[in-house]
C-alpha cells in the first residue's frame, strides 16, 4: 500500500483528472442513449482517490496477489469503475469508454469478472457486490492464516485491504444486512466500505422508502463508523482531505471493519439535474452536458477530450505500482526462504493444482451399509481435509444436519467468540454463517473469486430459494465455488411441505454453468466430491439426502459382495452410467437420480420377474452427462429404445428431452406432507411398483 502517513496531495492535474471522469461520464452515457451519468459524476473524486492515493495495484496485472481489491457494490455506476480503469492504464482505451453498453464492448452495462481486467466481481443485482466483499475479507484473513500467521499486522506479503463503494441500493438490500452483520461479528479490520449516501435513487428522494440511521445501524453490527458531509457547510464542497483522513484512519483500524458515510450530491455540478432522480438513469441530455463542461472548463462543444498531460499524470500510476509490486515482490521472497513449504503450498494453489495423488484420498464404502449421502458428504470431508488444506467451509447454522464441520479444526472466528461447543480461531477452516443463508452464498463468491482456496457452504435444499441470486453470480462468474445442499426430497419427511424440495432441482439445472449433483449412495458421493475438486471454471451444488440409502454393491470394490454386482461408481464423474444391465437389448431404460436409484433398481427387479429387461442408468448430474460426448451418450441411453422411465421426487420438467412422446416419469408433481419419508414414497406412489408400472406402459406406448 502507498504511504499512507503523509498528507493527500492533490494537484491541479489530479482535479482536472477527476473532472475529465466526469465529463467522459456524461458523454458515454449520451453517446449510447442509456446508463447511469450521476453516481459516476459526483463519486469521481472518490474513486480516483482509492485508485490513484491509496490502494495499492499493478495496473499491468490485475490478477496479482499482492493487490488490495475494489468492489463498485452498485454496478450500474460502471463508469465509476470504467473511468479508473482507463485512467489508470489497466488496459481500458478511450475507444472502449465509447463503446459503453454496446455489442462486444469491455465496458458492459453493469461492470463483468473475467471479461474486463481490473473487474473483481461481476456487480449489478445490488447487495451481492457489498455482500460477497465480506467473502473477499475473510479470504484474505484465511489466506494470511494459512501462509504467515506470526507476521506482525501490516508486515505480511498476504496483508491486503479490500475496499467497496455502497450505494443506498446496496444498503437497503437484505443480503448487506446478513453479510455486514457477519463482518461486525468477524472483527474484520481489512474491509473498508464506503457508503454513498445521496438520497436519490429512480424514484426520486429515498425518503419515500429510506429514513433509517444506517451509521448507527452499522455501529449496532460492531463496525468502525464514520461520517463526512459534503453539503455541511450549506454549500456543496467536496472536502478530499476529510474524505482521505477517514479512509487513512480506516485502514488503520484492525479489529473492526469500517463504514464511511460519504454525504454527497448525485450528478454533480451539473446544474439543473444534479439531486435529482432524472440524473440517476438516464443520460443528462445534450444542453445539460454542454452546461456541465462549461462549469468544469470544457470545451462544450468537445466530446470525449481527455487532455494528454492528464492522461501522462494519470498513467504515471503504472510506474508507482511496479514500484510497489517490487517491494512486494522482496517481502515475500523474505517469506519464501523462511517458509519453503508454505511456499509449495502457496506456488500450487496460485498454479491451480491439485495436490499429489489426490484421489488416493478419498474414501470408499462397504456394500449392503446403510447412510445418508449427506452423512456420507461428510465422511468426505473429514477424509480429505489434510490432503486438501485450501478447502474449507461450513452451514448456515445447521452444521450438524449439513455434515459440514471439518471435525479436526478450529472456527474462523476472533477467539473471543469461543463458546462451549466451538473453539475459535481467526484462522480457522470451520465457518458459521447463522441463519443466512444468502450471505453464505454471496460470501463464499467472495471467497472463490478473491483467493485460490476452495470454500463450501451448507444448508436445507429448499432454502436454495434464499440463496438463488447468488448462486446465478456465482454460475454467471464461472467462480468454483460449492454448494453443499441436503435434505433433498420427500425424504426429509415430518418437517413437511415448508421444508419438502419439490421444484428445485428444476430450478437449480435451469441456472446455466450450474452443476447440480445428486449422487445415488456413498461411493457415488465421494466420485462427486472429486470430480467438482477438479473442475475451476463454474460452480456445483451437491443435493445430498437425509435419510439412510443403502450403499450399493460394485463390481470394483465388492467382488465378494452376495447378489448382483453393479457398475462401479466411478460413472458419476460421467453425470449418467449404466448401472446395471440386461444381457441383450433392453425393453426399458430407466433413468434415475440420488435415493431413487434404488428405487429404480427395485422396479428394475420386479419387471424382470414378468420377463421385461430393464437398464438402470444412475445419472447424478445431468450437466456432467451433457457434456459427454454424443458416442458416450448414446451408449448409455441409445436413441433407438423409446421405452424409458425417469424417477426423481420432483417434477419431471428436466426429463421431458429424455423421456420423448413414449416416456414415462415416476415424480411429483405437487407439494408433499408431514409424514414419515416411508409413507410419503408409498402415498405419493414413488415406489419399485409404480417404477414396473411405468415401464409397461412406456413399452406399449412404443408399439
Amino acid at each position: 500500500m502507498p504511504n499512507l502517513n503523509q498528507k493527500l496531495e492533490w494537484t491541479e492535474k489530479d482535479q482536472r483528472a477527476v473532472d475529465t471522469a466526469r465529463v467522459l461520464a456524461a458523454d458515454a452515457v449520451e453517446k449510447v442513449g442509456s446508463g447511469h451519468p450521476g453516481t459516476a459524476m459526483s463519486l469521481a473524486p472518490v474513486a480516483y482517490m482509492l485508485f490513484q492515493k491509496i490502494m495499492r495495484h499493478d495496473p499491468t496485472d490485475d490478477r496479482w496477489a499482492g493487490r488490495d481489491r475494489f468492489i463498485l457494490s452498485p454496478g450500474h455506476t460502471s463508469l465509476t469503475l470504467y473511468n479508473q480503469l482507463f485512467l489508470g492504464g489497466f488496459g481500458l482505451e478511450l475507444e472502449d469508454l465509447k463503446s459503453l453498453r454496446t455489442a462486444r464492448a469491455l465496458t458492459a452495462g453493469h461492470p463483468e469478472y473475467g471479461h474486463t481486467k481490473g473487474v473483481e466481481i461481476t456487480t449489478g443485482p445490488l447487495g451481492q457486490g457489498l455482500a460477497s466483499a465480506v467473502g473477499f475479507a475473510y479470504a484474505q484473513r484465511r489466506m494470511r492464516g494459512l501462509f504467515d500467521p506470526q507476521a506482525p499486522a501490516g508486515t505480511s506479503p498476504f496483508d491486503h485491504t479490500i475496499f467497496a463503494i455502497a450505494s443506498e441500493g446496496d444498503i437497503q438490500e437484505g443480503v448487506t444486512a446478513e453479510a455486514s452483520a457477519l463482518a461486525g461479528h468477524q472483527q474484520l479490520g481489512n474491509l473498508v466500505v464506503i457508503f454513498d449516501r445521496n438520497h436519490i435513487s429512480i424514484e426520486d428522494n429515498t425518503d419515500v422508502a429510506f429514513t433509517e440511521d444506517v451509521a448507527a445501524r452499522y455501529e449496532a453490527y460492531g463496525w468502525d463508523v464514520t461520517k463526512v458531509d459534503w453539503t455541511v457547510s450549506g454549500e456543496y464542497k467536496e472536502d478530499l482531505e476529510a474524505l482521505y483522513d477517514s479512509i487513512v484512519a480506516a485502514t488503520k483500524v484492525t479489529d473492526k471493519p469500517s463504514f464511511i458515510e460519504l454525504r454527497t450530491i448525485i450528478g454533480y455540478p451539473a446544474p439543473t439535474k444534479q439531486n435529482t432522480g432524472g440524473i440517476h438513469g438516464s443520460k443528462l441530455g445534450a444542453d445539460e452536458v454542454a452546461a456541465t463542461k462549461e462549469i468544469l472548463g470544457f470545451d462544450p462543444e468537445a466530446h470525449f477530450v481527455v487532455e494528454p498531460e492528464v492522461l501522462e499524470h494519470t498513467r504515471a500510476l503504472i510506474d508507482r505500482g511496479a514500484a510497489e509490486r517490487k517491494k512486494w515482490e522482496a517481502s515475500l521472497k523474505t517469506w519464501r526462504a523462511a517458509n519453503p513449504d508454505a511456499a509449495q503450498l502457496f506456488d500450487r494453489l496460485e498454479a491451480g493444482e491439485l495436490p499429489e495423488n489426490y484421489a488416493d484420498a478419498f474414501p470408499t464404502f462397504e456394500a449392503g451399509t446403510s447412510l445418508a449421502t449427506r452423512a456420507a458428504s461428510g465422511k468426505v470431508i473429514n477424509a480429505i481435509a489434510s490432503t486438501f488444506p485450501e478447502l474449507w467451509g461450513g452451514s448456515a447454522d445447521l452444521a450438524g444436519s449439513n455434515n459440514t464441520t471439518i471435525d479436526t479444526e478450529k472456527s474462523f472466528n476472533p477467539e473471543s467468540r469461543t463458546t462451549k461447543t466451538w473453539t475459535a480461531h481467526p484462522y480457522g477452516r470451520v465457518l458459521h454463517f447463522g441463519i443466512r443463508e444468502h450471505a453464505a452464498a454471496a460470501i463464499t463468491n467472495g471467497i472463490a473469486l478473491s483467493s485460490p482456496t476452495r470454500p463450501f457452504s451448507g444448508t436445507f435444499f429448499v432454502f436454495t430459494d434464499y440463496q438463488r441470486p447468488a448462486v446465478r453470480l456465482a454460475a454467471l462468474m464461472g467462480v468454483p465455488n460449492i454448494f453443499v445442499w441436503t435434505h433433498d426430497s420427500i425424504g426429509l419427511g415430518e418437517d413437511g411441505p415448508t421444508h419438502q424440495p419439490v421444484e428445485h432441482l428444476t430450478a437449480m439445472r435451469a441456472i446455466p454453468g450450474l452443476d447440480v449433483v445428486r449422487p445415488a449412495d456413498a461411493n457415488e458421493t465421494a466420485v462427486a466430491w472429486r470430480k467438482i475438486l477438479e473442475i475451476k471454471d463454474h460452480p456445483a451444488g451437491l443435493v445430498l439426502s437425509r435419510q439412510n440409502l443403502t450403499t450399493i454393491a460394485r463390481e470394483d470394490l465388492h467382488p465378494d459382495a452376495d447378489g448382483e454386482k453393479f457398475a462401479s461408481a466411478e460413472g458419476a464423474a460421467r453425470g449418467g452410467y449404466v448401472l446395471a444391465d440386461t444381457e441383450g437389448t433392453p425393453d426399458v431404460i430407466i433413468i434415475a437420480t440420488g435415493s431413487e436409484v434404488e428405487i429404480a433398481l427395485d422396479g428394475r427387479a420386479k419387471l424382470a420377474e414378468q420377463g421385461i429387461a430393464a437398464r438402470v442408468v444412475s445419472m447424478p448430474s445431468r450437466e456432467w452427462f451433457a457434456a459427454e460426448s454424443a458416442e458416450y451418450r448414446e451408449s448409455v441411453i441409445p436413441s433407438a429404445i423409446k421405452a424409458r422411465v425417469t424417477v426423481e421426487a420432483g417434477l419431471r420438467m428436466t426429463w421431458n428431452d429424455l423421456l420423448g412422446d413414449a416416456g414415462r416419469a415416476v415424480s411429483l408433481e405437487h407439494y408433499g406432507a408431514s409424514a414419515s419419508a416411508e409413507e410419503l414414497y408409498q402415498q405419493f406412489g414413488i415406489t419399485a411398483e409404480a417404477v414396473a408400472h411405468a415401464a409397461q406402459e412406456s413399452i406399449e406406448a412404443t408399439r
